[in-house]
Order: structure tokens, then sequence, then C-alpha cells
């Protein structure tokens, strides 16, 4: 089993879109992938548990791989949690 934690940037937090592709990811991997906020831990491959997470700016988001693949599985989860979700635009702000 491989464990590391690591901090959400997204200005949404973890939402629906970033959650579709967290379990867009997760189905790349025989390995089983967690994430865990707190006591809330959640199956990567289930976007209704994740969003159960409530992981909003700022929170720290364990990620535990177990499996065949469980060191690729982890590094490319982490980096898509630090590279928020995958996506480039942020919320525009007022003038």
């Amino acid at each position: 089993m491989k464990v590391q934690t690591a901090r959400v940037e997204n200005p949404q937090g973890l939402h629906a879109r970033s959650a579709a592709t967290i379990v867009k990811l997760a189905t790349l991997f025989q390995s089983s992938i967690e994430l865990k906020n707190g006591v809330k831990v959640a199956n990567a491959r289930n976007i209704m548990a994740l969003l159960l997470l409530e992981a909003t700016n700022g929170t720290h988001l364990t990620v535990c791989t177990e499996g065949i693949d469980e060191t690729q599985a982890l590094a490319e989860m982490l980096s898509l949690i630090q590279n928020n979700f995958g996506e480039t635009g942020t919320i525009p702000h007022e003038h």
C-alpha cells in the first residue's frame, strides 16, 4: 500500500467536474484507490463518494493506493490533485 497527502489548490475545491476527472483516471488502474478527508473515505471510482468528501480549497486529501500498479496510480492521482484536476480556468475576479 502507498499513502501520500496532497493539498487541494483548486479555487472551487473538489466539485462534480473534478470528481469525474478523478473517476476517469482511477479506472485506468488495476489498483484500488481511496481518497480521505479526515474520517471521510471515498473510493476514487465513486463520484458521489468523492463529492461527499467535501474537499474545499485548502483541504489536505490523503491518497491511498493498493495493487499491482499502486506506485503509478499514486503518482498520477497526486499530480492530478496538485494540478487543479486538470482545470486551467479559475473563477474570474469582479472589477
